[in-house]
C-alpha cells in the first residue's frame, strides 16, 4: 500500500513517526483507512510484514517476465518473485515500506507510481494488490497508467475489494487511538465494478479467480488493431 509523499529512503525517514511508518516498524497493526464520516477499514499490516501467502503465489505464478510492484509496502512480493527467478522491482510512495523491503533482500525505489519509472514501456507484468487498485482514487486513470509502464503484450495482476463496492473518497491513515495522517484521495472497487472500469480503460480480462476469500483479475491490454470495447 502506499499513501504518502515520495521522498528517498534514508534511516531517519523510514523511521519517522507516522501511523504507516510505525505500523511496519512494528509488524503489525492496529492501522485502519478513515474516511471523513468516521468508518473505518481495518488494514492487514501483519498480513503485508509476512512471507507471501497461497493466495499470493497464487499471483506470482501467473507473472511473466519482469514484474513491477505498484504499492509495494514491505516488500513480501517482491522478494518471493525474486525467490521464483523473476526480475522484480517495488514501487511504494513511502520510506519506511521502501526501507523494510531493502532490508528484505528486495530491489525497491521510493517514488509514486505517476512518476517516471525505470524501464517504462517494457515490465513484462504489473501487480496492484492490497487495494492498491485505489492509488490516486481514480481507478480508470491508474489502470490507464499501468499500460504506459507494462510492454505492449504485458499484463497487469490486480486484487478486487471483496464487497461489491465502487466507491471514491477521501481518507486518512489511523492507528486506532488517536494518531492520523493527511487526507489522500482513495478509490474501492469490487469485482463487477473493476471488470467494468477494465474495459472502460482499454483491458481486456484474461482471467478472474479467488483464493483465500480475495478477488484477483488477469489484464492485457486490448491489442488498437482489434479496436477499444465499449463498457457494458
Amino acid at each position: 500500500m502506499t499513501a504518502t509523499s515520495p521522498q528517498q529512503p534514508g534511516d531517519e525517514l523510514s523511521w519517522r513517526t507516522d501511523p504507516y511508518s510505525d505500523a511496519l516498524r512494528e509488524g503489525r497493526g492496529p492501522l485502519y483507512l478513515r474516511r471523513s464520516d468516521g468508518w473505518l477499514l481495518p488494514l492487514e499490516v501483519e498480513r503485508w510484514c509476512g512471507g507471501a501467502d497461497a493466495a499470493d503465489m497464487t499471483v506470482l505464478r501467473r507473472c511473466r517476465g519482469s514484474v513491477v510492484d505498484l504499492g509495494c509496502g514491505p516488500g513480501r512480493l517482491v522478494a518471493a518473485l525474486a525467490a521464483l527467478g523473476h526480475p522484480a522491482l517495488g514501487i511504494d510512495a513511502s520510506p519506511a515500506a521502501v526501507h523494510k523491503a531493502r532490508r528484505r533482500g528486495g530491489a525497491a525505489l521510493c517514488r509514486s507510481v505517476f512518476d517516471p519509472l525505470p524501464a517504462e514501456g517494457g515490465w513484462g507484468s504489473a501487480i496492484l494488490l492490497d487495494g492498491n487498485i485505489g492509488i490516486g482514487g481514480d481507478p480508470e486513470m491508474l489502470l490507464g497508467r499501468v499500460r504506459d509502464i507494462l510492454a505492449p503484450e504485458g499484463t497487469l495482476l490486480a486484487e478486487a475489494a471483496p464487497t461489491e463496492v465502487e466507491e471514491r473518497v477521501e481518507v486518512r491513515l489511523d492507528d486506532g487511538n488517536g494518531g492520523s495522517g493527511p487526507v489522500f484521495p482513495w478509490a474501492r472497487i469490487g469485482v463487477p465494478a473493476l471488470r467494468k472500469r477494465a474495459l472502460a480503460a482499454g483491458w481486456e480480462v484474461l482471467e478472474e479467480w479467488s483464493s483465500r476469500e480475495r478477488y484477483f483479475f488477469n489484464l492485457r491490454p486490448i491489442d488498437a488493431a482489434r479496436g477499444a470495447v465499449e463498457p457494458g
